[in-house]
């Protein structure tokens, strides 16, 4: 007489090394995804700033010198730049702050994008270079 073995199913070892194999592919995974979405993130600060340099051009040929602010300009509070032209969306992460002159001006963003210890500083100034201070993508 044959005994029929009925083989359905997964043994307790295949599983936990299917369970080890997905632990092993995540821990790859999700530092290279964070570090993608920071420098994703990083695009707003650079399109923000590029959009200031082109109004501050703009309104320095329109007026007497670059505009000066008067304060910090965020999602809180959105307005601040509104005479150049330049409105931060409420889901900005980013802080925008402009050091102007009659003839200069350097406008910063700075933002902590991961809640560590870096800082997100991007830079324009009034020649239109665009410079990263602090990566926070790097760290």
């Amino acid at each position: 007489m044959k005994i029929k073995k009925d083989n359905k199913g997964f043994t307790l070892i295949e599983l936990m090394i299917v369970v080890v194999i997905i632990g092993i592919l995540a821990s790859m995974a999700i530092p290279r995804f964070m570090a993608v979405s920071t420098r994703n993130k990083q695009s707003e600060a650079k399109l923000i700033l590029k959009q200031i340099y082109t109004n501050q051009r703009t309104y320095r040929q329109q007026g007497t010198g670059y505009f000066i602010p008067t304060g910090p300009a965020s999602a809180a509070t959105p307005n601040v730049l509104m005479s150049i032209w330049v409105e931060i969306p409420t889901s900005s992460m980013y802080v925008y702050t402009i050091n102007a002159t009659a003839n200069t001006f350097t406008a910063t963003a700075t933002s902590n994008l991961d809640d560590d210890a870096t800082e997100d500083i991007w830079q324009i100034d009034n020649l239109g270079e665009l410079v990263c201070i602090s990566d926070d993508s790097q760290s």
